[in-house]
């Protein structure tokens, strides 16, 4: 902790990847009065203990925008930010077991080539010749893209974090928020366990804990927090490398390479939201059987280590991105149900555009945050 700012030009709560890319947009365009506060230590909480995963494959044309240009970032990372976050571009494969998701699978991916994704859609029979060591016998067929792939999220975070430091953002970690000013309709500045902060624009980029930080505010953003399991295998080498990201998309099981093993994870539909970073025997059980359905020479793997992690959900798995009329001054973007490594780049840019310039050329209106009020959009559908 470096010495306590107690004004700034913005603050911004989070300090995962979303707040990092948004402190180093924002700095690199020479606004750099900017301090991030972090409750716990940077990336350590959702960022760090993500899958790594990076796709253009989505069913929503905006969450494929968003990701489209972050790949091109992640591409070049180590080349701008002199991190190398071990982008492995080995692909993404989704698979299919009912017609009708077989279907919608189809639709998705002409949406995806209208928006220059390089995805293929495969059958069955070319899923098992590409990857010998998958059960094929219940698939209808897959959807799969070779730039797609993943990497190390803390990584990731760690190169924008250091470079908004090297052009003067301020940092505080283990500082807690505890209330947000208002007054007159604008924001003035917050409450944290460490002291006020003077600021006229707050950026809420809290993930699962965006709810909570909104309604310091008195705003109501429907954000929840879900926990997903995350099982990582000792060396594996039956399965040849690279792997790819591979989604069983209906039981909402994936599993990809890990160094010499192989991580596998999964959510539980049925269990209610709530903080839980801890992992089941119980639920790494059932990742097993999905992973010895999917891939049988998997049973032979031996499972080192696991963890939870959290998503944070929305009503549509859409995020909430942009400035919260409530008050001005006040900013977010939460709820990206799983996605929002992988995004932070493309947002960090958007949200340094509406703080510094009130617009952005990139049309926000899926992710508004009074969307749930009225007459339903499109949903995204590819969500693991």
């Amino acid at each position: 902790m470096g010495d306590w700012r107690s004004t700034a030009a913005v603050v911004i709560i989070g300090g995962g990847i979303m707040g990092a890319s948004t402190a180093y947009h924002l700095a690199r365009r020479g606004h750099t009065d900017v301090v991030i506060l972090e409750k716990d230590l940077l990336a350590q909480a959702s960022t760090g203990l993500s899958a790594g995963g990076i796709r253009q494959q989505f069913s929503h044309p905006a969450n494929i925008r968003l990701s489209q240009e972050a790949v091109r970032v992640f591409e070049r990372f180590e080349e701008v930010f002199g991190v190398d976050m071990e982008f492995r571009q080995v692909g993404y494969l989704f698979l299919a077991q009912s017609e009708d998701v077989w279907q919608e699978f189809l639709t998705n991916v002409e949406i995806q080539r209208q928006e220059n994704v390089p995805v293929e859609a495969l059958s069955a029979e070319e899923i098992g010749y590409r990857w010998p060591y998958l059960n094929v016998d219940d698939l209808r067929g897959g959807t799969f893209c070779a730039e797609d792939g993943y990497a190390d999220p803390y990584m990731a975070a760690m190169g924008f974090a250091n470079a908004a430091r090297r052009l003067g953002v301020h940092i505080e970690e283990q500082t807690r928020v505890t209330a947000i000013q208002i007054e007159g309709g604008k924001v003035r500045g917050l409450e944290t366990t460490r002291g006020p902060i003077s600021a006229p624009v707050v950026v809420n980029v809290a993930g699962p804990w965006g709810g909570e930080v909104a309604s310091m505010a008195g705003v109501d953003l429907p954000v929840r927090p879900v926990r997903r399991q995350v099982f990582v295998s000792a060396r594996f080498d039956p399965i040849p490398k690279p792997v790819p990201m591979i989604l069983d998309i209906e039981p909402a099981f994936y599993f990809r390479g890990e160094g010499p093993g192989i991580l596998m994870g999964m959510s539980d539909p049925d269990e209610p939201p709530s903080f839980n970073l801890n992992w089941d025997y119980s639920f790494m059980e059932k990742v097993i059987d999905k992973a010895v359905h999917r891939a049988p020479i998997l049973e032979d793997c031996e499972i080192n280590r696991g963890w939870g992690g959290l998503y944070a959900i929305t009503p549509d798995d859409n995020p909430i991105i942009g400035a919260l009329p409530v008050a001005e001054g006040l900013f977010c973007a939460v709820g990206f149900s799983g996605h929002g490594f992988q995004q932070a780049p493309t947002v960090g840019r958007i949200l340094s555009e509406l703080i510094l310039d009130g617009e952005t050329s990139f049309d926000l209106s899926p992710f508004a945050h009074d969307r749930f009020d009225r007459v339903a959009g499109k949903a995204e559908t590819r969500v693991v």
